[in-house]
C-alpha cells in the first residue's frame, strides 16, 4: 500500500531480496473517510502531518505526544477535524483507528508501536524505517483532480524529486478541466455497453476532425486584411509626404542601422518570453531623440510584421488559446485605438501614469518568480477572471505609453495561474489586430514620420521574430517564468527610479 503525500520516499534503506523490483502496490487512500493516529508532534510529526494534510485537508487526524510543537499547534489551528492528545502512547489510543504513522524520534518506542498496532491488523508507516513500513510515502505532482504518485521503492528520493519537478512542468494546469469535461461526459452516458461506446464514438470522432472556431478558420485571412489595411495607410501616408520617404531611401540616416539592431535584439527576446519588446524599445527611442507618440507609432507598426509572423508561428505550432483570445482581443482592440488617440492628441499626461503601471507591473513580476520558485501564496491558483478588462487596460496602456501588452497582460494571465506557453502564444497573435489598429490611429492622427526608425525596427524585429517563436517552443515553463518576472521588475524598477529622481 502506498499514501501519497510530499515527503519523497522516507521510508527508505535496505530491503530484501525478496523485495527487490519494487513489490509495491500503488493504493489512493480516501483519509477523509479514515481516522487516522500520528504518534510524535516534533519536527518529523510536523513533516508528516503536512504530507497528510496537504493531500487530504478533510482528514480526519488524532495526534498523541508527550511534546507538541509551535509549528505543530499552529498547523492544526486551520484544521478542526485535527485533536491533540497531550500524553504518552497507550494501546487505549489505537481505539477507533483506521491507520497509524510513528513519527517519534524514539527508535525503540517506534518499535513498540509498530507490534501493538499489527495486533490490531492496523497498516503503520514507521518513520526512517523501511523495514517497519506497511507503506512509504511519495512524491507527488497534482494539477486539480488529477494527482501522479511517485515511488522509487526508496533507492533514490532526489530521482523522485526531480520527476515530480518535471511533471509539475510539464503537465498543464488546463488539464483539470479536460477531467472536469470527461466526468460530465461520463455521466450523461447510459444504457448498456454497447450503446455507451456508440455515444463515446461519436463524442471523439470532433476529437480528430475538431469544429474550428472562426478565428481559427480564417486566421490566414483575418491577418491578410489587417496588413492590406496597414499597406493602405501607409501608401495614403507615403502620397501625403513622399519627398520626406523619397529623402530617407537616398540618404539612408545611420539612425536606421542602430533601430535595425534594436529592433531585432528587442523582438527576439519577446518573441521568446512574449514580452518587453514594447517597453525596451520605447525606452530605447526615446533616449535616441524621438517624441513619445512618434516612437509608439514606430513600435506599433514594427509590431504588425513581427507580430504577424511570431503568431502564425505558435498558431503552426498549436500554442494558441483561441477561448482566450475570443475573450481578449475585441476589448484589447478599443483600449489601444483609445490609447493611441489619447497619446497623439494628449501626449504629455502619460508621464504621471507610467510609474503607477510599473509599480504595478513590479509586482507582477515578484509574484510570478514566486510561482516559478513554488513558493505558496494564497489562492495562487486562482485564475483571473476578468479577462475582457485586462485586455482593454492592457491595450490602453500599451499604446497611451509605448509598451507594456506583455508585461500587464502575459503576466497578469501566467500570476493568475495558466499556462505560460499557451498565455505566451495567444498574446503574441492577439498583438497582431492590436498594433494593426494602434497603427492605424497614429497614422491618421500623425501622418508619416522618423523612417529611419520605422523601417529599422520593421526589418529588425521581422527578421528576429520566426527565431524566437521556434525558441519559446523549447523552452520550459519555468525558465519562460523565471525570465518574464526577472525582465518586467528591472524595466519596471527603472521606471520608478526614473521617476523619483525627475522628482527630486
Amino acid at each position: 500500500m502506498q499514501i501519497l503525500p510530499n515527503p519523497s520516499d522516507d521510508c527508505a534503506a535496505s530491503f530484501s531480496e525478496e523485495e527487490k523490483g519494487n513489490q509495491l502496490f500503488p493504493v489512493f487512500v480516501k483519509l477523509n473517510k479514515l481516522h487516522t493516529l500520528l504518534i510524535g508532534a516534533g519536527n518529523i510529526g510536523l513533516e508528516k502531518l503536512t504530507a497528510i494534510v496537504n493531500n487530504s485537508h478533510l482528514a480526519k487526524i488524532t495526534i498523541v505526544a508527550e511534546m507538541v510543537s509551535d509549528e505543530v499547534n499552529a498547523l492544526v489551528a486551520s484544521y478542526p477535524n485535527i485533536k491533540i492528545k497531550q500524553k504518552s502512547f497507550d494501546v487505549s489510543d489505537l481505539e477507533d483507528i483506521d491507520i497509524v504513522f510513528a513519527a517519534t524520534n524514539n527508535y525503540i518506542l517506534n518499535e513498540e508501536i509498530r507490534v501493538v498496532t499489527h495486533d490490531k491488523g492496523l497498516l503503520i508507516n514507521v518513520a526512517d524505517k523501511p523495514e517497519l513500513c506497511d507503506f512509504y510515502l511519495g512524491s507527488i505532482v497534482q494539477k486539480g483532480d488529477l494527482k501522479i504518485a511517485i515511488s522509487t521503492n526508496g533507492k533514490s528520493p532526489t530521482i523522485a524529486k526531480r520527476l515530480k519537478q518535471i511533471l509539475n512542468e510539464g503537465i498543464p494546469a488546463e488539464l483539470d478541466e479536460t477531467l472536469q469535461n470527461m466526468s460530465a461526459l461520463r455521466q450523461t452516458l447510459t444504457g448498456d455497453f454497447s450503446a455507451k461506446v456508440k455515444k463515446l464514438n461519436k463524442v471523439t470522432k470532433s476529437l480528430i476532425y475538431p469544429k474550428k472556431s472562426f478565428a481559427e478558420r480564417n486566421i490566414k485571412w483575418l491577418i491578410w486584411i489587417a496588413s492590406i489595411l496597414l499597406i493602405g495607410a501607409i501608401g495614403i501616408s507615403l502620397w501625403n509626404t513622399e519627398p520626406e520617404f523619397q529623402s530617407f531611401l537616398i540618404h539612408i540616416d545611420p539612425l536606421f542601422y542602430w533601430f535595425l539592431g534594436a529592433g531585432f535584439l528587442f523582438a527576439l527576446i519577446d518573441g521568446a518570453i512574449g514580452m518587453s519588446y514594447g517597453v525596451t524599445t520605447a525606452s530605447f527611442s526615446l533616449a535616441m531623440g524621438l517624441p513619445p507618440a512618434s516612437a509608439s507609432m514606430a513600435i506599433h507598426i514594427s509590431e504588425v510584421m513581427s507580430n504577424g509572423i511570431a503568431g502564425w508561428m505558435h498558431y503552426r505550432m498549436g500554442n494558441v488559446n483561441w477561448k482566450l483570445f475570443k475573450i481578449l482581443i475585441i476589448p484589447a482592440i478599443i483600449g489601444a485605438v483609445l490609447g493611441a488617440y489619447i497619446l497623439s492628441s494628449l501626449e504629455h499626461y502619460a508621464a504621471y501614469v507610467k510609474p503607477v503601471v510599473a509599480v504595478y507591473t513590479l509586482f507582477l513580476g515578484g509574484v510570478i518568480l514566486m510561482k516559478a520558485f513554488n513558493i505558496k501564496r494564497k489562492k495562487a491558483d486562482e485564475k483571473i477572471k476578468k479577462i475582457g478588462l485586462l485586455g482593454f487596460v492592457g491595450g490602453f496602456i500599451d499604446a497611451a505609453f509605448g509598451g507594456g501588452w506583455g508585461s500587464i497582460v502575459l503576466s497578469s494571465l501566467i500570476a493568475g495561474g495558466r499556462h505560460p506557453l499557451f498565455s505566451l502564444g495567444t498574446v503574441k497573435i492577439s498583438r497582431f489586430f492590436i498594433a494593426t489598429l494602434s497603427s492605424l490611429t497614429f497614422f491618421t492622427m500623425l501622418g508619416g514620420k522618423h523612417w529611419e526608425a520605422v523601417v529599422g525596427l520593421i526589418i529588425g524585429s521581422a527578421i528576429a521574430s520566426p527565431i524566437a517563436a521556434k525558441v519559446s517552443n523549447k523552452i520550459s515553463a519555468k525558465t519562460i517564468m523565471v525570465a518574464v518576472g526577472i525582465i518586467v521588475m528591472i524595466v519596471s524598477l527603472r521606471s520608478v527610479i526614473m521617476f523619483i529622481l525627475k522628482l527630486i
